[in-house]
């Protein structure tokens, strides 16, 4: 034994101030499931959202007038004025306006969907092709194919997998009588706009 334990000098924490620690420790994670974590942090789904322009990435309002038929944009969605924040892949939109021959030419909000990029499969990015004989989401990780109509999976893993993780998310849209495009209010749930990364009813 040491001269300084033999004189009885302080060794940090007593083996009384460990037991108690310990102890309150225990207690704390036996009541951890019954606190409503949820009640502390944000939370999309009861956030007031409002109706916001559908902001295109060189900082203009996507206009029905004069986007092109059978184009697509990266929006993003819900933005939050933050460089880094507005980068993540969950606030990350496909604005396609749909090919002629699927209804793209009329001047209506109907001729546009709004997407979600973030595959259903294993979170990619996928990415619109408006070539002949494609016209269709397509992500490059599995090779997951979308329907530019619904947001329904048609080809690859995330076709296989059980509604409503086999649809896309989905953004509705307005516009005013100047033809400028607004997102309007979405409602996060399975049966409304979807969820991100996890899908929607179609």
């Amino acid at each position: 034994m040491s001269e300084e334990a033999r004189a009885g000098a302080p060794s940090g924490l007593s083996r009384r101030d460990f037991l108690k620690l310990m102890g309150a420790a225990g207690t704390g994670l036996a009541f951890a499931p019954f606190v409503p974590w949820g009640q502390f942090l944000p939370n999309p789904s009861s956030a007031s959202l409002e109706r916001v322009p559908a902001e295109l990435p060189d900082g203009s309002q996507a206009n029905m007038r004069t986007f092109p038929v059978n184009h697509s944009e990266v929006i993003t969605y819900p933005r939050t004025g933050d460089r880094v924040l507005d980068e993540e892949a969950f606030r990350k939109w496909q604005l396609i306006r749909l090919p002629e021959e699927l209804g793209g030419a009329a001047e209506s909000p109907e001729s546009f969907r709004v997407f979600s990029m973030v595959c259903l499969h294993l979170w990619c990015l996928w990415k619109y092709w408006p070539d002949a004989g494609r016209r269709r989401g397509e992500c490059p990780c599995h090779g997951s194919m979308y329907d530019a109509r619904t947001g329904t999976s048609f080809a690859g893993p995330a076709s296989l997998q059980a509604p409503p993780s086999d649809t896309l998310p989905k953004l509705d849209l307005e516009a005013s009588d100047d033809g400028l495009l607004w997102i309007k209010p979405p409602v996060w749930g399975v049966n409304d706009n979807g969820v991100v990364g996890y899908g929607r009813f179609v």
